[in-house]
């Protein structure tokens, strides 16, 4: 052979490897190219590989690149941070991305710069929750996916985002509970669908694409990171399967099987003696068996190396990355598997085929997304960019959103809304009063734009400002000069709460208390105050206020959550009327005993009438509360009534089922002759103000009592806009099987036999369901 000949044949490689280099260069550089594999553009011999052909089906096209790569590149793709193969064209990749309620610069994946700034930050997950809406939920997805899309076109972000956080918010202390929907599992499952969707849906595209890739998290039972010396990385949860099956695993589910999501993360805890990323019959059994998961599993980060590193579930690290990838971990958020697995594989723990399976649902992801698909300028999505981040339609979105999820808990003698012509003066006290970042939690990315309360209620009356504690720590509260401003002002906005400081990843709450001196301020203002005082609550999780709901000088009360970056202007368009409140408590606000005798570390959500357990959440917990989940008032006077609703449903059997001839408490809910039955329940909501009322009317079912069943469970809910002095009709539609059955102690899904009390709106009627 030649020298020439041999030139000949090299060259085509060195000219992939030097573009394939020159890319993850480039990508390194803040505001540059996207990493994409095969551009045909800058080198067309990449044309000729299967994994490159556009015309044939992502299955094809992953085997044919998985059998183009040696073991040690296989290996390579199992871990967050890709490796790069030049001599394929194929740039490294970055996998862990944020996008909880915003594109976030939390993770590698992901950065802001003069290029693109800042992006829109939506409420915290819980404030958005709090609106019951479903259509916003998706709205705020496809936002967030655009202006994804738009960063990831000038190199400053993925296509991966492992948001959202679909876990119940069990205990009240949990300081991550504000990145969830709340405690009720048909909410978190709403949201999840809806959000995923919004983020996922491509328009207009192939029927399998991606706009981004989602990601449900955190697999499962979840919800404990340090409380009183028991931390996230070795908890043991110990969940029955009764609870499993009702409360932790719908939303998950709901993700997978309804929102289609394209990967779910398992989480650092053990659940019942497994750790979830090595949980065979929970990954590769659950996930990916009945529910037919399309896409990939990934670990928290840095999980496969906590259960070989802190909770000793192998003795080898080897041992720990078969077993991860056995039952059914694709991506290691981390660097354990990239370490590990080669010598796992020579050891013979583990098969090269295993391996492949894995990266064939990470690539099958990427080949969704379009990232084997050549330059992305020429694709979909090309034409997004920087114009198309912080417009002015999202930032208002955003607005909307905080004004939709912001809960009005009390409003004595109707105080609320004020007029700016009869309250020309306010005092706005408080450690919460002038936030900034306190409003977009955690998970969170840089904003468009803040607009502070005192910047938002400024705009409406002349306003003196006095934050009367340094942060919202408040270990001595300065008040003599929020004193004068109270007794000076024509009204007084007191703004207290929590922060990062106090709830947050890792840090749970020991108390529900408001923290420090914060209620001695609330209650000295009080006195003090010439005119009505309106509490204003911003936190993720509840507090126990019943101080100040007993008191009748504090004539409103308002939880705004962590209302993102408008949550200033939110907070007065409510305040003065511009909006009429909607929002709904997504959780239980519990008094302080509940949690002096209750562990968190106890997963049960039943009462236990024997040792006093009380139970967790509304569906369970019957003792006093603060605030119900649900609660939340409106300026309008709404009545409901009842127009349409059966009060029998027979369920058909076959003549010899055994409930047939003898008596039956319940049957098993996923009976053929349950498929198609169906009810409709309709009801009438009369708005008889002046105002247009947004209205969310709940479907809640109370079961007979078998099988240690929920007292109480939501079955629906519908967010409707209902003008001044007008009425419309709300219309429920139910699958007795489906949506008011619960589950028993084995974990089947069974329909109770006999009287179910139903509560639509405000009106309580009764079904019988018999055979």
């Amino acid at each position: 052979m030649t020298t020439t000949q041999t030139i000949a044949q090299i060259l085509p490689c060195l000219c992939i490897i030097l573009s394939t280099l020159l890319l993850s260069l480039s990508y390194n550089v803040v505001g540059q190219s996207p990493a994409f594999a095969c551009d045909t553009d800058a080198t067309p011999s990449l044309g000729g590989l299967g994994f490159c052909d556009r015309s044939v089906g992502v299955r094809e096209r992953v085997m044919d690149l998985v059998g183009r790569l040696s073991l040690q590149e296989k290996i390579g793709f199992l871990v967050s941070g890709a490796d790069a193969v030049p001599r394929l064209g194929i740039p490294r990749y970055e996998w862990w991305s944020e996008a909880l309620h915003g594109v976030s610069y939390v993770g590698p994946g992901t950065r802001f710069s003069s290029v693109v700034p800042g992006a829109t930050s939506f409420p915290q997950v819980i404030t958005t929750a709090a609106s019951f809406n479903m259509s916003l939920f998706e709205a705020i997805g496809k936002v967030v996916s655009t202006e994804a899309r738009a960063m990831y076109n000038v190199g400053l972000a993925g296509l991966t985002f492992w948001s959202p956080n679909v876990n119940i918010f069990r205990d009240p202390r949990w300081g991550r509970g504000q990145e969830t929907p709340g405690e009720d599992p048909l909410l978190a499952s709403k949201y999840s669908t809806g959000y995923v969707r919004g983020l996922q849906e491509s328009e207009g595209g192939k029927a399998d694409a991606l706009k981004v890739a989602a990601c449900c998290k955190h697999y499962t039972a979840y919800d404990l990171d340090s409380w009183k010396g028991v931390d996230r990385f070795h908890f043991n949860a110990e969940v029955t399967k009764q609870d499993m099956e009702d409360t932790f695993q719908p939303p998950f589910k709901s993700c997978v099987v309804d929102g289609n999501v394209a990967s779910v993360m398992c989480s650092y805890n053990q659940i019942n003696g497994t750790p979830s990323c090595a949980d065979a019959d929970l990954l590769y059994g659950v996930v990916r068996g009945e529910w037919k998961l399309n896409g990939y599993i990934v670990s928290d980060c840095d999980s496969v190396d906590v259960l070989y590193n802190s909770q000793h579930y192998k003795k080898t690290p080897e041992e720990a990355a078969a077993i991860t990838i056995t039952s059914g971990l694709d991506l290691d958020c981390g660097s354990f598997l990239k370490l590990h697995t080669l010598d796992a594989v020579n050891g013979k723990l583990l098969n090269e085929s295993s391996i492949n399976k894995a990266i064939s649902n990470n690539f099958a992801t990427l080949m969704r997304l379009g990232f084997f698909d050549g330059n992305p300028k020429k694709q979909q999505y090309g034409h997004l960019g920087p114009k198309d981040v912080c417009t002015a339609e999202h930032q208002e979105l955003a607005r909307e959103a905080a004004r939709q999820g912001i809960v009005l808990l009390k409003n004595n003698e109707r105080t609320l809304p004020f007029s700016s012509s009869r309250i020309k003066s306010l005092a706005v006290i408080g450690p919460n009063a002038n936030a900034t970042k306190t409003m977009i939690g955690n998970y969170e990315g840089t904003p468009c734009k803040y607009t502070t309360p005192v910047q938002g209620l400024a705009k409406h009356a002349s306003v003196i400002y006095q934050a009367a504690c340094p942060n919202v720590a408040c270990v001595t509260a300065q008040l003599d000069g929020a004193k004068a401003a109270a007794a000076a002002a024509d009204a007084t906005v007191l703004i207290v709460g929590a922060d990062q400081s106090i709830e947050a990843e890792s840090r749970d709450r020991i108390d529900l208390l408001l923290p420090g001196q914060q209620q001695l301020l609330v209650t000295e203002i009080t006195k003090a105050s010439k005119g009505p005082v309106i509490l204003v609550i911003m936190s993720g999780g509840s507090m126990d206020i019943l101080f100040a709901r007993k008191n009748n000088k504090i004539s409103s009360i308002m939880w705004a959550g962590y209302p993102g970056e408008a949550g200033g202007a939110a907070l007065a368009d409510i305040i003065f009327g511009a909006y009429n409140p909607c929002g709904k408590l997504p959780m239980t606000w519990y008094p302080q005993s509940y949690v002096e005798k209750v562990p968190m570390t106890d997963m049960n959500m039943r009462a236990n009438p024997v040792t006093g357990y009380p139970g967790r959440t509304y569906r369970f917990y019957k003792g006093p509360t603060v605030y119900p989940f649900g609660h939340g008032l409106s300026y309008s006077s709404i009545i409901h009534e009842l127009v349409q609703a059966p009060e029998l449903v027979s369920i058909p059997l076959d003549e010899k089922h055994p409930c047939r001839a003898s008596s039956c408490q319940s049957l098993d809910a996923t009976v053929e002759s349950c498929r198609d039955l169906a009810l409709e329940a309709h009801l009438k909501v009369i708005n008889n103000s002046t105002l247009d009322a947004r209205e969310t009317v709940f479907l809640f079912s109370s079961p007979p009592s078998v099988h240690n069943a929920p007292h109480k469970h939501l079955v629906g809910f519908e967010k409707i806009l209902v003008p001044a002095n007008s009425e419309a009709t709300v219309k429920f539609k139910i699958n007795p099987c489906r949506d008011l059955s619960l589950v028993d102690e084995l974990g089947n899904r069974r329909i109770a036999l006999g009287t179910h009390q139903l509560l639509i709106g405000d009106v309580t009627y009764t079904l019988d369901i018999a055979v």
